[in-house]
Formats: C-alpha cells, structure tokens, sequence
C-alpha cells in the first residue's frame, strides 16, 4: 500500500517508529516531513499528506502531532479525506470498518509508542464494513 505520512515537531518520534515499520513491511512511504524535532508549523507538512491522499497519489495517509487534533482538522479540509484521530485500538478499528477512514491521526504526547503502533496495526488491517455505513459517508460529500 502507498502511504502518506507527516508529522510536526511533537510527532516526529513516533512517525520515524512507524516509518520504519511500515516500510519493513513492504509499504510504498512517502515521507512528507517534518525531519526533526525543531518547532515547526504543523499546516505545511500535513497539507502535503492529506492533499496526496485526496488527490490519489496515496491510498491512505498517517498524520502525528503533540495531540493529533490540529493535524486531524488540516487533513479534513481537503475534500475526500476522512482523517480520524484515535487514541485506542477500538478506535482505529472503528475508524475503518464505520467510516472508511482513508487518513490516521495520532498524538505522541497521548500514546505510548507501543500503542501508537498497535493503533496503526489495526486500522492498516481494518476493512470497510460498508453497507449501512456508505450512505452516511456520501452524505459528508454533500456541499454544505
């Protein structure tokens, strides 16, 4: 699978955990940055990913912050992308299966990294349930 993943400054410890990982499994990775842990506005590397998911370039897309809510909120404004932030394994797993969740984010200050890859375990293995679920998904592309 080709995957998008970005960080800012706060999470960029865990996104080189997950990098890494994902690709030993066989992954496609593109790295959208950031490459450190200097301070750094998370909009301009999280812009990249969700645009790269929303246009196809990549199937789906993980995004790392201090808390993950900023990254979540940049990633939904690009039409297409459903980014959901999950701080369990129930979570993820919901994510996927009810509402096809095509872009992950995650909080390195509110997760051990055990969990921060467990959660990405699960949500990459998730299927899409679909049925009952694929109407209240185009009602989200609707214009508002």
């Amino acid at each position: 699978m080709k995957i998008a993943i970005a960080s800012d400054h706060a999470g960029f410890a865990y996104k080189a955990a997950i990098l890494a990982v994902l690709r030993a499994q066989g992954h496609a990775v593109v790295d959208y940055g950031t490459a450190g842990t200097e301070s750094v506005d998370y909009p301009d590397f999280i812009r990249p990913a969700a645009a790269a998911v929303a246009s196809g370039a990549c199937e789906r897309g993980i995004v790392l912050g201090g808390s993950g809510n900023g990254e979540a909120i940049a990633a939904n404004r690009y039409r297409g992308v459903r980014c959901a932030v999950c701080w369990n394994v129930e979570s993820a797993r919901l994510a996927r299966a009810h509402n096809d969740a095509n872009m992950l984010s995650l909080g390195e200050r509110m997760l051990s990294r055990e969990l921060a890859l467990q959660i990405v375990a699960t949500w990459l293995d998730t299927p899409f349930e679909g049925g009952r679920h694929v109407a209240r998904l185009h009602k989200l592309e609707e214009p508002t």
